[in-house]
């Protein structure tokens, strides 16, 4: 696990002195090629994944739809996440795959843009969003499916420098 200096600093940066919420301002900082990887699966039945796999569920291909809806949601975080700021994003990829050792589906999602502040919160949203379509789609097969594990893996670019925690 690779850690920065901005990972042992303890300053929440979207609090004013009184502690008050606020956006970051980062008209100061340089333009930087910016990435972010994020990860998640959707834990489930080994009958329900079969179903996913073959293509056998009535909404259709849960997923493609989940890709998707990942590549939308990364591309609308700041309407979703009030301190957000709205980015021009160069790419977003999203990689849903079957695990039958889960059972259930590894999403990734990979986010880039040249930019003031980083793409996290974006590969983030891609990740929950595309695993809450896969639950959508699949839930009259089975409600016990469980959204897990999403995390941030990767980040490059910026002032803080890179961090990889996978």
């Amino acid at each position: 696990m690779l850690y920065n200096r901005a990972m042992s600093e303890n300053k929440l940066t979207h609090l004013d002195s009184q502690g008050r919420a606020r956006m970051v301002d980062v008209g100061g900082k340089p333009v930087t090629e910016r990435v972010a990887v994020a990860r998640g699966e959707v834990l489930m039945r080994p009958e329900t994944l079969a179903l996913i796999r073959e293509g056998a569920l009535k909404k259709g291909d849960v997923l493609a739809v989940a890709q998707i809806a990942g590549v939308m949601a990364a591309k609308r975080t700041a309407e979703l996440i009030p301190l957000c700021h709205p980015l021009a994003i160069n790419q977003v990829v999203v990689d849903i795959h079957p695990d039958e050792t889960l059972p259930g589906v590894r999403i990734t999602a990979t986010v880039k843009t040249s930019g003031k502040t980083g793409v996290e919160m974006e590969a983030l949203t891609a990740v929950s969003v595309a695993a809450l379509t896969v639950y959508d789609m699949a839930k009259a097969a089975e409600k016990t499916m469980r959204i897990t594990n999403v995390r941030l893996v990767e980040k490059h670019g910026g002032r803080s420098g890179d961090v990889v925690l996978e």
